[in-house]
């Protein structure tokens, strides 16, 4: 892997994770040094993760990490909105059904367990390692390589979206619920219910995280 790549790559789960919240300034120096790189595949990450919309100039010299604000969100989900209902739509024309029954399956299992130990991190690990196989077999079933490009882009900023929004083992529960209702209506090649189930799931997650810091 070339010292660019890997920068970018640590640097983007930094972001993601809050170990590098908004507003930290990601200066040349400091950053080549704690990653053990020179200057010049430090630039290019750091263009890159402006190019994501993770950084942005600052006063002129290097970067620093965007904000995130309740109309960021809201605007990141009207993009998503867009997306992901079409994405659903096309993979129920598309899709192998008994992948999406078997998905279902899992949901309803995952949501039992959010059920018994709400508060137990590998039952929360579990489950949004089950949302990332959704979604790559949504992509994988919707066939259609500019579209996932451009979900791509929007789930790494929903990732940071997440953390901000706080784990609240309820809307787990009711979110697991939501996505298996979703992965139930791809696998009965049904486009419009899908598209419905898909929108219904986010606009309750925008709700949620409304309420949480506008309460």
């Amino acid at each position: 892997m070339r010292a660019s790549d890997r920068a970018y790559a640590m640097l983007r789960e930094d972001i993601v994770e809050w170990r590098l919240p908004p507003g930290t300034v990601l200066g040349e120096v400091e950053q080549s040094q704690r990653l053990g790189i020179s200057r010049t595949p430090l630039r290019e990450a750091l263009a890159r993760l402006a190019a994501d919309g993770l950084a942005a100039p600052h006063n002129g010299r290097g970067v620093v990490v965007t904000p995130i604000s309740a109309d960021t969100v809201e605007s990141l989900f009207e993009l998503r909105q867009a997306l992901e209902c079409q994405a659903a739509s096309l993979a129920a024309v598309r899709c192998n059904p008994d992948v999406f029954r078997a998905l279902r399956a899992d949901f309803e299992a995952a949501a039992a367990r959010l059920d018994a130990d709400p508060d137990e991190d590998p039952a929360r690990r579990g489950y949004y390692a089950l949302v990332a196989r959704l979604d790559a077999a949504i992509d994988e079933a919707a066939a259609n390589p500019y579209l996932t490009q451009a979900l791509g882009n929007v789930r790494l900023h929903l990732a940071r979206v997440r953390r901000l929004a706080k784990d609240n083992p309820g809307r787990l529960r009711d979110t697991a619920a939501e996505h298996a209702t979703i992965a139930g209506a791809i696998a009965a090649a049904d486009p419009a219910l899908a598209a419905a189930a898909t929108r219904i799931h986010l606009h309750k997650s925008l709700e949620h995280f409304t309420a949480v810091h506008h309460p």
